[in-house]
């Protein structure tokens, strides 16, 4: 017989869980790929986990431009076969380089694109990789981590501009817990595509193209404002292949060269100003002739100085600093935090998950001390038949635990077909830390807490991306319904909850004790008596509750 109700250590504290590796301290190899809309990024570093800090030993960048979408809103053919060929240099290169772990991230066209499930899932077999989807201020979180782990911002606010193609990340930090993340559907190669037809641009067309900009932009900046003190001072650092072409740009002209790196150049909203001037008069040969200035940038670096001379201009910022580190970095920075490499001056985003669903629960006023007991009594649950009844591991304990604080989130919109509400809040409330895939299965799992069963006709549960997080789905789901009927009354009637798993016969009973001494807690073993049944059903075993007085 095992207690398993209270888990302080576990339940109270459940994100993240270091790796336990005897050789923590070894130098590591990793490579890190953006799949974003206009290119496919890659850095491979080099971890030297005892400062901890990391050096960029090679770089892979290929233009692919995904974000040329078909007419029917899918990836096109030729798209997704430049993508495909260009993570296989990826992978190449970075095998080639002996990294331990190829860790990719997908963006805003996979994000948008009907077909971009089936894009990855092709990546997938035909790469041999596994390609992460990240949400639009997940995105910004992690530019935040790349930007921090190149720059010092001495606790002073600063804010961040990431310009890609399809999409514009404005965040501001001070170096400790972000303040502010926001992800624009404005990006180069989405507006270029929409807006400009002309060779040079027509006056009427940069006018609109810069009005759109604006309109869509200003509610972020107006944003950031909010969380910005009167007597404080913003300062602009900016990111992406965009605005380091228009810093080359703006380089060559008042220095006679480009600096290399660009990591902290500095430029004037005045020089960039003068810059989309001269860039709105040129026609796309013209612009070839620019220095530091490919093919593909040509197309698109008109759209990007737009994008940043208007938000700066809202902004009421007078210069900008570029750092060449981004959302790679991130990616190289989050992976090294989730494995406890990192623990002094990012130590606060070890727990960026745990805080974002407590936000979320906070937000939409699910009651604290019931989440929590739901909570204790799941983890309680997994932890009791881990090794007996399933295999799952940390990684989907983290996700039980979000889903069992999360499960009445949506009694915020209604109380009737609240398990539908609480997956769609979820599934748009942004959480972050998380993969789309991970949130997916968050999401369902809490969907799942009470009334029908998944089954395969239903929009959500089709949403999940493969056969093992269908499982996954199903289990835990089985799970947070036995923990939900334990707390049916939410006044905490049951004080604990012992296991005591009968292998020969299959059975795992539950002895109860009540928190109030003349309680028989009829409603909760009532209610457990129902829910228990797809407990049951899937992992073939009988539950019985005692009452233990």
């Amino acid at each position: 017989m095992v207690n398993t109700t209270p888990v302080p250590s576990r339940a109270s504290a459940p994100y993240p869980y270091l790796e336990q590796d005897p050789n923590l301290q070894r130098d590591r190899i990793l490579a890190a790929i953006d799949v974003g809309t206009n290119s496919i990024h890659m850095v491979v570093v080099k971890i030297k986990a005892s400062l901890p800090a990391f050096t960029i030993i090679d770089r892979e960048k290929e233009t692919v431009r995904l974000g040329d979408f078909a007419d029917n809103g899918d990836l096109s053919e030729d798209a997704m076969e430049r993508g495909i060929e260009a993570l296989k240099r990826c992978r190449s290169l970075a095998e080639s380089l002996k990294a331990e772990d190829i860790v990719a991230v997908a963006t805003s066209a996979v994000r948008e694109a009907n077909n971009g499930q089936a894009f990855l899932e092709r990546v997938q077999q035909e790469v041999g990789l596994s390609i992460n989807l990240i949400a639009g201020t997940e995105e910004a979180r992690r530019i935040y981590l790349g930007v921090l782990s190149g720059m010092e911002f001495h606790g002073q606010p600063h804010a961040v501009i990431d310009i890609g193609g399809g999409s514009t990340e404005l965040l501001l930090g001070t170096g400790g817990p972000h303040r502010f993340l926001s992800s624009t559907k404005v990006g180069a190669v989405r507006l270029t595509a929409r807006f400009v037809s002309t060779d040079p641009i027509s006056d009427e067309e940069f006018t609109y193209l810069t009005a759109y900009v604006r309109g869509r932009m200003e509610p972020a900046v107006e944003d950031l404002k909010r969380h910005l003190q009167p007597e404080e001072t913003l300062q602009l650092v900016g990111t992406s292949g965009t605005i380091e072409c228009v810093a080359a740009l703006i380089a060559q002209d008042r220095l006679g060269f480009v600096p290399e790196p660009l990591n902290g150049f500095q430029f004037t909203l005045e020089e960039l100003e003068t810059w989309t001037n001269k860039l709105r008069k040129l026609d796309l040969e013209e612009r070839l002739d620019l220095p530091e200035m490919s093919a593909r940038r040509a197309e698109i670096i008109l759209a990007g100085a737009v994008i940043l001379q208007e938000t700066m201009t809202m902004l009421g910022t007078e210069s900008l600093t570029i750092c060449e580190r981004a959302l790679r970095e991130g990616v190289v920075v989050d992976w090294m935090l989730s494995r406890g490499l990192i623990e002094d001056r990012m130590q606060f985003q070890r727990s960026v998950r745990e805080r974002s669903v407590r936000a979320a629960a906070d937000k939409y006023h699910v009651p604290q001390a019931p989440r929590e007991r739901v909570a204790d009594f799941v983890l309680s649950l997994f932890d009791a038949t881990q090794g007996h009844l399933h295999d799952w591991g940390n990684a989907e304990r983290e996700l039980l635990w979000a889903a069992a604080i999360l499960h009445n989130a949506g009694h915020y919109i209604s109380h009737s077909s609240h398990h539908k509400h609480s997956y769609y809040l979820i599934r748009n409330g942004e959480l972050l830390g998380y993969t789309e895939a991970e949130i997916e299965v968050i999401a369902n799992v809490a969907r799942y807490h009470r009334k029908s069963l998944p089954k395969k006709k239903h929009d959500n549960y089709r949403n999940l991306s493969d056969k093992h997080d269908r499982n996954l789905v199903n289990e835990l789901s089985a799970m947070l319904r036995v923990a939900v009927a334990l707390d049916r009354r939410g006044i905490g009637a049951i004080a604990s909850v012992q296991y005591d798993f009968d292998s020969d016969e299959q059975v795992l009973h539950l002895h109860i004790q009540p928190a109030f001494a003349h309680d028989d807690c009829a409603s909760e073993l009532w209610n457990l008596a129902d829910k228990k049944l797809w407990f049951e059903e899937l992992y073939e075993v009988q539950l019985v509750a005692h009452l233990d007085r």
